[in-house]
């Protein structure tokens, strides 16, 4: 493969890496002054649309994103022979892949590095984007003036949630990737690349030369919670494991806790009701969005003729304004295995997910949550990792009791509420996710949860 001298207005210094898919290349930004990496689509797929698609749908997605813990995009471009290539951030410190090459990393520094894994990917279910690909090759190292940074890169597999069931192609990397990922009418969703952090766990964490076998044999002086933790991350069934990365990290941080001798079988945890009693969470105010929640529309109260959106028994009273989709609630199936009942309410519901100036609301109804956690617990696995929180209230709205946490974060969405509570008179847990608008203080969220409502059993 010989070196091209230019690429548009990059000279090109040497060959980063070369995949089935692309070529990674150094570039140097004679302007600027600065280095890049720049991907060009392989010259055998240059005409395969689906491929070329593909490749572009992952600029076009870290583009949109933006954020310092996935790899920026800093524009795109096209060959004089019609390939595509996009300009991308140069992860200066390599990869996960590269290091742990060279041998295992300190248990202490792995857990860490776990952790901040976590972190990226969350973002990624923020927005409602399944990676599908998680592998030390995609974790990166950038170099900055605080220490280095983790990166989460190639998201050429990753998919919105409302597009990454259904029929599919095979996707993924064998060894990290979930096993509904081999099955093409299986869901995909936040919990697959729950069980892709899984699998980095034992790899970072585990025995090299523990031999195969189903039961790894952990290094010395990991913590004796963490392969719990991991144990439910990597479960075969999707239902048995977190949620998304965010519960993962949450969990994660607890089995770390001086606290975690006394922790059961890496669950999350289940505060109590008392007073002054603190959520289980490590960090100041570190709760991070739950992959299902965040709306669009023109903030209002509920409109006075009562007009209400409606999902199976839910339904909510419609601020002025919003319309209302039915949805599944994706990751909680009830008892017929059939996704519990959700609504997203908002101007433009189509909009919601992708474009985060757009307020909103998710509301969302679940026996099978109710069965393994309180409200409390609930709203206590959805930590926002960039956000920081207010105290946590209780309100009491049309006859249910909501635990209500506020956060105001950095990026993305500015405000964002979660709220849970017990459906009366049915044995279901209640959830709704708020994005209010901008002037939507305590009593637009309240308006709201006393707008949800429940037919009874029977009705």
């Amino acid at each position: 493969m010989s070196t091209p001298a230019w690429i548009g207005s990059y000279w090109i210094e040497r060959l980063l890496g070369a995949g089935s898919f692309a070529t990674v290349w150094l570039g140097h930004d004679p302007v600027l002054d600065s280095r890049v990496a720049i991907k060009v689509l392989a010259e055998n797929w240059s005409h395969d649309l689906r491929v070329r698609e593909r490749f572009l749908d992952e600029a076009r997605l870290l583009r949109r994103l933006d954020h310092p813990r996935l790899v920026r995009v800093h524009g795109l471009g096209e060959l004089p022979d019609g390939r595509p290539y996009a300009v991308l951030g140069w992860a200066d410190g390599g990869s996960l892949r590269d290091r742990l090459a060279t041998g295992p990393l300190p248990v202490a520094d792995a857990l860490a590095l776990l952790g901040e894994i976590a972190a990226g990917v969350a973002v990624l279910h923020r927005h409602r984007v399944v990676h599908r690909d998680l592998t030390p090759g995609n974790i990166l190292f950038v170099s900055g003036p605080t220490g280095e940074r983790v990166l989460i890169a190639d998201l050429g597999l990753a998919k919105a949630l409302a597009a990454a069931s259904g029929l599919t192609a095979r996707a993924g990397t064998p060894g990290y990737m979930a096993p509904e990922q081999d099955d093409p009418l299986a869901v995909v969703d936040t919990r697959s690349d729950v069980f892709g952090l899984g699998r980095l766990g034992l790899r970072l964490l585990g025995d090299p030369d523990g031999g195969p076998g189903p039961t790894p044999r952990w290094r010395q002086g990991v913590p004796a919670a963490v392969p719990s933790v991991l144990r439910r991350a990597t479960a075969v069934r999707p239902a048995d494991r977190y949620p998304d990365a965010d519960a993962f990290r949450a969990a994660l941080r607890r089995a770390t806790s001086p606290a975690a001798a006394d922790a059961d079988d890496g669950h999350p945890a289940r505060p109590g009701r008392g007073p002054g009693r603190r959520f289980g969470l490590a960090g100041a105010g570190a709760l991070t969005l739950v992959a299902l929640g965040a709306l669009a529309g023109d903030g209002g109260l509920p409109q006075p003729d009562g007009t209400r959106g409606a999902s199976g028994p839910l339904s909510v009273a419609l601020p002025a304004g919003w319309r209302a989709t039915g949805t599944g609630w994706a990751g909680q199936y009830g008892d017929d295995g059939r996704l519990e009942p959700a609504l997203i309410v908002a101007a433009d519901p189509g909009r919601w997910a992708a474009d985060p100036d757009v307020p909103g609301a998710f509301v969302g109804l679940s026996v099978s949550a109710a069965r393994r956690t309180t409200p409390e617990g609930f709203v206590a696995e959805r930590p926002h990792a960039d956000c920081v929180a207010a105290p946590v209230r209780r309100t009491r709205q049309a006859g249910v009791d909501w635990v209500v946490a506020r956060y105001a974060c950095p990026a993305g969405r500015p405000v964002l509420v979660e709220a849970a509570g017990l459906a009366a008179g049915r044995d279901a847990l209640l959830y709704v996710q708020v994005a209010p608008p901008a002037d939507g203080g305590t009593d637009f969220v309240d308006a709201l949860l006393a707008g949800v409502r429940v037919r009874a059993t029977g009705d």
